[in-house]
């Protein structure tokens, strides 16, 4: 039985590796800043990124630390700073003589100049890749699945029969369950000291092809509309006054949406024989409807 450690085990990925990690008969030992309920497996550990004292005794007896915890969505650089820099560094501390320790990034972090998210992410890399752990970082594109709900706007509109995307550009994507998996695997068997980028194992999709798809998975067909970036960033300005700090649309967030090539490097793609994609994105996309439906929220 392997013990792990993990930020993050409340969020959309957390989750996933929990549940991936339980039914593999491993020990799970979990951040949380509020009460949580009892699981075998599970033992939570009061606290947050900011608490020391809650991030020692994670990591303490350990064998691995997956760190999922970050900010994706802030109104400024200094959430970011707090919550990828500063949140990576005190893990990192934490954690020292771990036999593993897997770092969640983000495809972000390879255009630093884009967004402040991008540079946080690029900053808590940094700080992994210096540190005389046994790491191995991870940089997801994006993703999807039962679950998420950053995603859920574009699966409303998709049910009107419209999708405003950003100017025409490409994507890769992968599955929450492939995505917990690898990171399970990472955290169980000896890796080298590398960054991984992992997506669906297709060569990547268009804003517009995507968008069909998620047409597809609610049963309608979608028409995609790429907007220019002035209008994302007014879009930006209305979501901010209707929705304050839970704003979907950011201007941080348009900044690196109109990156054209959001690909992953097929150079840094995990060996086959570590890891390999099982989940159809198509079949995942229409799961993930589903989810939304019985949810109540489609």
């Amino acid at each position: 039985m392997t013990v792990i450690a993990m930020t993050g085990a409340t969020g959309f990925v957390g989750k996933a590796v929990v549940a991936q990690a339980l039914a593999a008969g491993h020990h799970v030992r979990a951040l949380a800043r509020r009460p949580q309920p009892d699981r075998a497996g599970l033992h939570w550990v009061a606290g947050s990124l900011e608490d020391d004292g809650a991030l020692c005794e994670l990591a303490r007896g350990a064998d691995a630390v997956i760190h999922v915890a970050g900010v994706v969505n802030a109104p400024d650089r200094s959430a970011f700073v707090a919550g990828n820099v500063e949140g990576t560094r005190a893990v990192l501390a934490a954690s020292r003589g771990i036999a593993r320790f897997v770092h969640v990034s983000s495809l972000a972090a390879r255009e630093p100049g884009l967004s402040d998210y991008g540079w946080s992410k690029a900053e808590a890399e940094r700080l992994v890749e210096a540190s005389a752990l046994p790491w191995t970082i991870v940089r997801p594109p994006g993703i999807f699945g039962p679950g998420d709900l950053d995603q859920l706007d574009l699966y409303r509109l998709a049910r009107r029969g419209l999708a405003l995307l950003p100017p025409p550009g490409f994507l890769s994507l992968i599955a929450v369950e492939d995505l917990a998996r690898l990171l399970l695997t990472l955290a169980t068997q000896e890796a080298p000291r590398t960054i991984y980028e992992a997506d669906d194992g297709s060569e990547g999709w268009t804003h517009a092809a995507y968008a069909r798809a998620i047409g597809a998975a609610v049963g309608q067909r979608v028409l995609p509309l790429h907007l220019p970036p002035a209008l994302l960033r007014l879009a930006a300005w209305v979501d901010g006054r209707l929705r304050g700090d839970a704003a979907r649309l950011t201007r941080d967030r348009v900044s690196y949406f109109c990156h054209p090539d959001w690909r992953i490097d097929p150079a840094r793609r995990p060996p086959a024989a570590l890891w390999r994609p099982e989940v159809p994105t198509t079949q995942g996309l229409a799961d993930t409807a589903r989810w939304y439906r019985a949810q109540g929220l489609l």
